[in-house]
């Protein structure tokens, strides 16, 4: 068959992307061109989540999605600095935001604090790992 055009048999045929055995040719592979399944896990600055020699970082996606939401809530994005401790219990997370996000960030009785709490423990667990998450005033 041709590209948008007439086929072998005189047909009008649009080329709408897929080929004989109905693959997408437009599908954009989101992972960066790795072929390795699409586990590859990036922060919100768009870095990869592993280390030097190209294991997964413990808890790195649970880092990912605990970085999203501080950014997000915060008035500041770019003050939030998150720090990782990793121990035999699980990752730590420290996050550090500028003086005026931290009612935000910790919100009235602390349900704010514990809901961002309970979203990165769950990003955590879906790991394997036991996530805590200390909010540092400076």
């Amino acid at each position: 068959m041709t590209e948008a055009g007439l086929d072998d048999m005189g047909n009008v045929n649009a080329d709408d992307g897929v080929d004989e055995n109905g693959v997408d040719e437009n599908e954009v592979d989101d992972d960066g061109g790795n072929d390795d399944g699409g586990n590859d896990v990036d922060d919100m600055a768009g870095n990869r989540v592993d280390d030097m020699a190209g294991n997964r970082v413990e808890g790195g996606s649970a880092r990912a999605v605990l970085d999203y939401i501080a950014r997000s809530l915060a008035g500041e994005p770019d003050a939030v600095v998150v720090e990782t401790d990793e121990s035999s219990r699980g990752v730590r997370f420290r996050i550090h935001v500028a003086p005026g996000d931290m009612g935000r960030m910790i919100g009235r009785r602390g349900r704010v604090a514990q809901a961002i709490r309970t979203v990165v423990r769950v990003a955590g667990s879906r790991e394997g790992v036991d996530t805590n998450v200390d909010f540092v005033d400076d």
